[in-house]
């Protein structure tokens, strides 16, 4: 495992980008799966998309404190409600804004040996989801930041 390098926003053109799906469930995506966790732990994030270690494919990490949630191939299904609150990214350090989210979502996703899987979040599970899943189209939550809301953190 290895720490990897988070592209920042301005800087790095792949977080712009839309991710490939995975075809191959090998130890090439074992290890990308498993740097990605390593780096998000290190940064101490809550979510981490390949995009933002620079790789296109559609593989995001969570944990919002519940345990590791590896998605590759993620797609919501479906959504219900609305919830709004701040969010923050890896990818735009020092910065957070206010982002408005469905308050539950259902995604189909496969593991990292090709299994189907399906995630329910609620909460900030649901908003981590949304997230994560955005970067692989190559939007970030400053696409999407109530006007007025965005501010510098100290």
């Amino acid at each position: 495992m290895a720490i990897r390098d988070v592209k920042l926003y301005k800087k790095d053109e792949v977080l712009r980008m839309k991710s490939k799906p995975v075809d191959k469930f090998d130890n090439r995506l074992e290890t990308l799966i498993s740097d990605m966790i390593e780096t998000m732990y290190k940064e101490n994030g809550v979510g981490l998309a390949a995009p933002q270690v620079g790789v296109l494919k559609r593989v995001v990490v969570i944990d919002t404190g519940e345990g590791i949630h590896v998605l590759v191939n993620p797609e919501i299904v479906s959504q219900e409600g609305e919830q709004t609150d701040y969010e923050g990214c890896l990818s735009i350090p020092g910065y957070r804004g206010k982002v408005t989210r469905p308050a539950q979502v259902v995604v189909k996703a496969q593991d990292k040996e090709g299994k189907s899987i399906e995630i329910k979040g609620e909460g900030l599970l649901a908003r981590a989801l949304c997230h994560e899943i955005d970067h692989l189209d190559g939007i970030l939550y400053i696409d999407k930041v109530i006007p007025g809301t965005l501010e510098e953190l100290d």
